[in-house]
């Protein structure tokens, strides 16, 4: 075993999203997606940006991949983007653009090279434009497209990629993008957000059964960015609040893939809505797993409310924040994960993201850069996860967001999460200290 608890062959990693990184959005005929559409529409994004450039992985990636492997990682969470790999609405993976293989080929290269495992994620929520014209996840038919791209990416690179993601949070891409309208595409319909979330997890099992079909044995999972809130009390009306809360934001996802059906409590708060779920379509998304991925930012804490169908409330907190204005709750994570394996079938664990936006320094010369808070907050949660492992908790890998500072979705660049400072004039990188801190925890673990 190595630092308090973590095993030799732990996976630490950082983790990445394709349009938050890449840039080069017109480059090597990739298509657009519907975040291309969207920050390009006015009063969208915070800052008034957009992806086009971010912090040009797609250029400097053999750089990125430099630093990794200085960084100590023996494993990479990327996305692939989906309008690369196929630019163009076609019924034929013929139509798979070889230029946009190529650009993911010498990325794992590069990655293997340095002993550096990719995990790659399939679907972080660049959906291309083609298909959002069709009706985007609100059509049934987009988690077959979805699972048709997954098994060209499976056969495409699975002789050097062991571990997949399906797709990331699909919470966020169905509620912030289809209910409140905050992220792409932008729409603001319950029922399409509600149908969203059934395609999403449909598409999920359907690209687990491929895998199943075509992989070399490797494994596949998905990343849920589940809320496990605390009750603001002891009293039984806020416990329920708690537990009502994680209906509408947890069971709604885990419930289905552990062959559950939907949370009726929470369904029937919004008779308005209709899941459109078919005959056979719960073993389809039950398919069994080789990993949960977590998501972990904060905690929330609920308390009761009566006037409000769903009788619960978030409360706010004077605990310290980070600066999206999210409660640093490092116990939480430990709870988060205790939470689920005490409620799900068995399966091994990883914290797919975990990290923190804060205001960093950068040195007048721009040599270093100072970000004490997010140690701070990076060391808690590494504690955090060294406990559940003492307590045997299956968690098998870490995943720090992210890498490098980058577009932060609705709010362009005004947050920055990375552990590498980006100059958005010019690309340059400045490691911070963050950085160096994560190196040597990892050093001390793998001792």
């Amino acid at each position: 075993m190595g630092f308090k608890g973590f095993p030799h062959d732990f996976l630490w990693g950082t983790a990445t999203a394709s349009y938050q990184i890449e840039g080069a959005v017109a480059e090597d005929g990739r298509g657009s997606s519907i975040w291309d559409t969207f920050s390009h529409t006015p009063g969208t994004i915070l800052d008034g940006t957009n992806g086009d450039v971010s912090c040009d992985h797609f250029h400097r990636y053999q750089e990125d991949v430099q630093l990794m492997a200085a960084l100590g990682l023996n494993a990479y969470r990327f996305s692939i983007a989906w309008p690369r790999i196929f630019p163009e609405r076609t019924a034929s993976n013929a139509s798979a653009d070889p230029r946009g293989i190529a650009f993911y080929d010498r990325l794992i290269d590069s990655l293997l090279e340095k002993e550096i495992q990719p995990v790659v994620t399939l679907y972080h929520w660049d959906l291309p434009q083609y298909l959002e014209d069709e009706g985007g996840w609100p059509n049934r038919d987009t988690a077959y497209r979805f699972a048709d791209y997954a098994a060209f990416c499976y056969e495409r690179f699975d002789d050097r990629v062991s571990k997949f993601i399906t797709i990331n949070e699909p919470w966020c891409a169905s509620i912030l993008g289809y209910l409140t309208g905050i992220h792409a595409p932008g729409r603001k319909d319950p029922q399409a957000a509600y149908s969203t979330i059934h395609h999403l997890l449909l598409g999920h099992g359907l690209a687990v059964r491929a895998y199943r079909e075509l992989s070399r044995g490797g494994e596949i999972g998905i990343s849920l960015n589940i809320s496990t809130p605390r009750p603001a009390s002891d009293r039984e009306e806020d416990r329920l609040a708690a537990d009502r809360a994680a209906d509408r934001d947890t069971r709604m996802f885990l419930d289905p893939l552990f062959g559950r059906e939907y949370p009726r409590r929470h369904l029937d708060t919004i008779p308005q809505v209709e899941m459109p779920v078919r005959p056979n379509d719960g073993d389809i998304l039950a398919t069994p797993l080789d990993f949960l991925g977590l998501n972990y930012y904060f905690e929330h804490e609920m308390e009761y409310d009566a006037s409000v169908s769903e009788q619960f409330r978030l409360r706010e907190t004077d605990l310290p924040k980070t600066d999206m204005g999210w409660d640093i709750v490092p116990e939480g994570l430990y709870r988060q994960l205790k939470w689920v394996v005490d409620r799900y079938p068995a399966v091994n664990l990883y914290i797919t993201e975990n990290g923190c936006a804060v205001a960093d320094v950068l040195s007048e010369d721009r040599s270093h850069c100072l970000d004490p808070k997010r140690i701070e907050y990076l060391g808690a949660h590494l504690d955090a996860c060294g406990r559940a492992i003492e307590d045997g908790i299956p968690l098998k890998g870490y995943f720090l967001w992210s890498l490098v500072d980058n577009f932060e979705w609705s709010y362009g660049y005004t947050k920055r999460f990375g552990i590498v400072y980006c100059d958005y004039a010019d690309g340059r990188r400045v490691p911070k200290d963050s950085y160096f801190y994560y190196r040597d925890r990892i050093a001390e673990a793998l001792q």
